[in-house]
């Protein structure tokens, strides 16, 4: 039981995090990287329970944001006092300021104490004082310490995923830069023309959307850059699993949609991560699918059947024709109007790009 609290705990914190990732300029690559590798994990390994990556390593860091958030409840009560005091009876509080000072130092000594012992939960809520007082006699702990510090950092493996995300951000772009700037262009024309050339542009943009997701997982299994665009092997892929990459598209795109709607007013920047957690909620289960479909493909050497081929083709179809649909439309509900239409939620960054 405890051991799936710290797993459920974990789980939670790396979604948070992934989301307070993805509204930092630049740094939003690694949060894309994440979740390209954890789509990348389950297309190799065939379990979807594998796009979990480094679940355990995360309960770490949410139980060092927890056990600060509670160790510093006892200071911000009596600093709270303190200031009720001061506006009451102004410069008649210099006992609490002094307990407030003392208590500030206490509680910095207990979470850089608690962090030095492993930064679980429960360090923060025992200091454990006869430990402490035996510490500083054994100099082998600053060196195990170190050692298990530089460890950690080095297993979160963020320039790989920085690198990864990078490296699907800038495929994804030049795949859509091209039906989307027109569509940019387009919306600057009268209703006629602007008509006209946006569903000539959705038609490219339609076969950049039917694509993408498993170029990118491709992209992440095999490393190469030139994997986002080798249509052909991703077909030969989904011959030999078409009912699963249907599913993958569907749920993909039907999971974006949604998130549109969170674009329609621009979030202030002091709580932007809260509407990319609703992104990356949606996102990631789409990125765990995509890597199944692959998955299933890589594990068949034998195409299916012309049938279910033709139909899942033919299935696409108006898949990706309503969602080029309803982007489209989406220029006309959202904050920054045409030039949103670039925010490729699904395939770029989790988060609104323009609101950062």
């Amino acid at each position: 039981m405890a051991s799936a609290m710290d797993w459920l705990f974990g789980g939670v914190t790396l979604l948070f995090g992934l989301a307070a990732l993805s509204v930092i300029p630049v740094l939003n690559f690694a949060s894309l990287g994440y979740l390209l590798q954890a789509s990348a994990n389950v297309a190799q390994s065939g379990r979807l329970r594998d796009c979990f990556v480094g679940v355990r390593k995360a309960s770490r860091i949410g139980s060092l944001v927890a056990g600060a958030w509670l160790a510093l409840l006892p200071l911000r009560f009596v600093a709270g006092l303190w200031h009720e005091r001061e506006i009451v009876a102004p410069g008649t509080g210099d006992g609490w300021r002094i307990g407030v000072g003392i208590l500030t130092v206490l509680t910095v000594l207990h979470l850089v104490w608690a962090c030095l012992r492993g930064g679980r939960l429960r360090h923060f809520l025992w200091p454990a004082p006869i430990r402490l007082l035996q510490w500083p006699r054994r100099p082998e702990s600053y060196f195990s310490i170190r050692d298990a510090v530089l460890d950690y950092l080095t297993s979160l493996r963020l320039p790989h995923y920085f690198w990864l995300g990078a490296r699907g951000f800038a495929g994804a772009f030049v795949w859509l830069i091209g039906p989307v700037g027109v569509m940019i262009l387009a919306s600057n024309l009268p209703p006629g023309g602007a008509a006209v050339l946006s569903f000539l542009a959705s038609l490219p943009l339609m076969f950049a959307v039917m694509h993408l997701p498993f170029l990118q997982t491709r992209l992440a299994c095999e490393g190469r850059f030139g994997a986002m665009f080798e249509v052909q092997e991703t077909r030969a892929l989904f011959r030999r699993a078409p009912i699963a990459f249907w599913c993958a598209l569907f749920v993909t795109l039907l999971f974006a949609i949604p998130l549109y709607l969170l674009k329609a007013e621009l979030a202030p920047r002091e709580v932007a991560w809260l509407p990319a957690v609703f992104f990356v909620a949606f996102i990631f289960p789409a990125r765990a699918l995509t890597g199944w479909a692959v998955g299933r493909a890589f594990r068949r050497e034998q195409p299916r059947l012309w049938l279910s081929r033709w139909l899942a083709r033919l299935a696409a179809i108006p898949v990706v024709g309503i969602y080029a649909l309803i982007t489209y439309f989406t220029q006309f509900v959202s904050w920054h109007g045409a030039p949103a239409l670039l925010e490729h939620h699904a395939f770029m960054v989790p988060a609104p790009l323009l609101g950062l």
